[in-house]
């Protein structure tokens, strides 16, 4: 088969693919959860499609973009390799970082809305590490804490700290003061208060604090790998086989970490419709 007509195939199945997405987004099944989770599934498959179509013609080389095809023919032959890199990297690395920098944001917000001076003092010092840029920060915190998965987890935490803290003292003070008024009207402690109004009020910026978190944790991980790590990794192997040209292997592990980094904000999103069901972006 020529590359002319190739190409002409792949554009012939993406505007058809793209009227029926027009159809179905305009129609009451769009608006519906499988129509809604049919859209998007359908351009992304288009996009592949389109890629594929322009590699098979020869618009892309291989050596710069390999097709779709020949990343998921190296991601069947290379799943122990995968499996290994991704529990170095998100179970390890990402996971543990993220559960100890958000739980201890959480800590720190209460004990900042406790304690003003501290929230006045803490939350500056914050936007300043937040500024701080990872490819910096990473290598320091490797020397300090070794090779192994500990100093990826320290790069994750010095990065969804801050970001988690923000949002959940914003939220602690999201409640409105007729409310609180109230609720120390009725005798309620602090810590009352705390629980039964202001953290269900702080949902909405608790979560989108945990999303951020979620989106920065697998970066952080990836990176600090490129500076220090067992033969095992993400940005072990990216690195490696970036240096050897092996572009297959890369997309691959590219791949690998876009599907978990989805699936990770999707779980979070997920526990969110439930917890925060009562707020308005929860409501169809």
């Amino acid at each position: 088969m020529s590359a002319g007509l190739i190409l002409a195939l792949g554009l012939a199945f993406w505007l058809a693919a793209w009227a029926l997405n027009v159809a179905i987004a305009g129609s009451r099944a769009g608006r519906s959860g499988l129509g809604r989770a049919f859209v998007p599934l359908l351009f992304g498959f288009t996009l592949l499609v389109l890629w594929e179509s322009a590699s098979r013609a020869g618009l892309v080389e291989p050596v710069v973009l390999p097709a779709p095809t020949a990343i998921a023919a190296r991601i069947a032959v290379s799943t122990e390799i995968l499996w290994a890199d991704f529990v170095q990297t998100v179970l390890k690395g990402a996971l543990s970082g993220f559960l100890i920098g958000t739980g201890a944001a959480m800590v720190t917000a209460v004990i900042c809305d406790r304690v003003p001076f501290l929230r006045a003092g803490l939350l500056p010092i914050g936007n300043f590490v937040a500024a701080l840029p990872i490819i910096g920060l990473a290598p320091i915190l490797v020397m300090w804490f070794g090779f192994g998965w500990q100093s990826k987890a320290a790069v994750v935490v010095a990065m969804v700290f801050f970001p988690m803290l923000v949002n959940v003292v914003a939220g602690l003070a999201a409640s409105e003061r007729m409310q609180r008024d109230l609720m120390a009207t009725w005798g309620a402690s602090y810590w009352q208060s705390l629980w039964k109004l202001r953290l269900p009020a702080a949902m909405p910026f608790v979560f989108n604090g945990l999303k951020i978190a979620a989106s920065l944790a697998l970066i952080g991980a990836i990176v600090a790998e490129y500076f220090g790590s067992p033969v095992v990794g993400m940005g072990f192997r990216i690195s490696t086989a970036a240096g050897v040209l092996n572009l297959e292997l890369v997309w691959a592990e590219i791949a690998v970490a876009a599907l978990a980094g989805s699936a990770f904000y999707g779980l979070i999103a997920l526990i969110e419709k439930g917890v925060t069901f009562w707020h308005p972006s929860q409501r169809n």
